[in-house]
């Protein structure tokens, strides 16, 4: 989800070092941490329009910050946040010279965040921020501002705060359906993987997306964004050829794609499936890669899939 920062702050890039001694055996819980020039946010007083509606925010202006700076404005009453959960979170950015709105995202609801190592690695203090605070808090976000550079015009330092709305398990949810005979069977490890069988499956003649859990979230749409995890398998002979748990497969870690940029089958499969669903897909080759070839890097053939929806926006 770096796509959320670079709407949050155009052009900001977080690459902090991860650096210092081993983790040891027992670590404690961790706790929300502020990072940067937080005595500037000070000032900034943070009034709840609840959820629907963008906070009111009142600070010393200019804001001058020399580097990405975060702080805890106010934490929440719900549960703790925890590291690899997906959460909801609302935001606003305003200009730090005058506090004009940048981007508001309050009224069109909680975008998706998976708080995992992917993320972590490229947002480092906002992960520190996020990851132990609780449900319902108010975090602070300052950027510095650009120098003009060529044609690019300088800019003033941004100030976004983000509301964390919402915090679950990156796990399906929902109830659990019997699909019926003559599928490629599924069954789940002791890691939490879905393990998938093609022992007796037949070709099928047409797209096939079964829920195995049926979710109880929104609807997706053909151009909904989801986040997901799955596992890929030919229905010839049950060979994995991608998997989101698998870090020796290109997409490891949850995957976030709009379903207007994935297979046919994929797009007409999970269109209309339940965000907390896990889906079993069999698609034909057709719907598939149909131009696949053993030589161009594809998967050939009809393909089984199981995807775990995660979330949407």
């Amino acid at each position: 989800m770096r796509r959320l920062l670079a709407i949050l702050i155009p052009g900001l890039l977080l690459m902090t070092a991860c650096g210092g001694s081993p983790a040891p055996t027992a670590t404690p819980e961790p706790t929300s941490q502020s990072a940067g020039e937080v005595a500037k946010l000070d000032s900034l007083k943070v009034s709840d329009n609840g959820e629907k509606k963008a906070p009111g925010l009142e600070f010393n202006k200019p804001l001058d910050v020399t580097q990405p700076t975060i702080k805890m404005v106010s934490d929440g009453t719900g549960d703790k946040v925890k590291a690899g959960q997906i959460i909801g979170l609302s935001f606003v950015s305003v200009d730090g010279k005058d506090g004009k709105t940048v981007n508001d995202s309050f009224a069109s609801g909680p975008q998706s965040l998976v708080l995992d190592d992917t993320f972590k690695s490229g947002n480092e203090i906002i992960y520190n921020a996020l990851v132990g605070a609780k449900v319902g808090a108010y975090v602070a976000f300052a950027a510095p501002g650009t120098a003009a550079s060529g044609e690019t015009p300088a800019s003033a330092p941004q100030l976004a705060v983000l509301k964390i709305v919402s915090a679950k398990d990156a796990k399906p949810e929902g109830d659990t359906v019997t699909p019926p005979a003559g599928l490629p069977t599924v069954k789940v490890d002791d890691k939490g993987i879905p393990q998938i069988s093609v022992d007796g499956a037949k070709a099928p003649q047409s797209l096939v997306a079964q829920d195995l859990i049926k979710g109880k979230g929104e609807a997706l749409k053909e151009t909904s964004t989801v986040l997901a995890n799955y596992v890929g398998v030919t229905l010839a002979d049950g060979k994995p050829f991608d998997s989101s748990y698998d870090d020796s497969f290109k997409h490891k870690g949850v995957a976030s794609f709009q379903l207007t940029n994935v297979i046919k089958g994929w797009t007409q499969g999970l269109a209309g499936k339940t965000v907390g669903s896990r889906v079993l897909l069999v698609i034909p080759k057709a719907l598939a890669y149909p131009d696949a070839t053993p030589d161009n890097g594809k998967p050939t053939g009809d393909l089984v899939f199981v995807v775990d929806i995660l979330g949407a926006q």
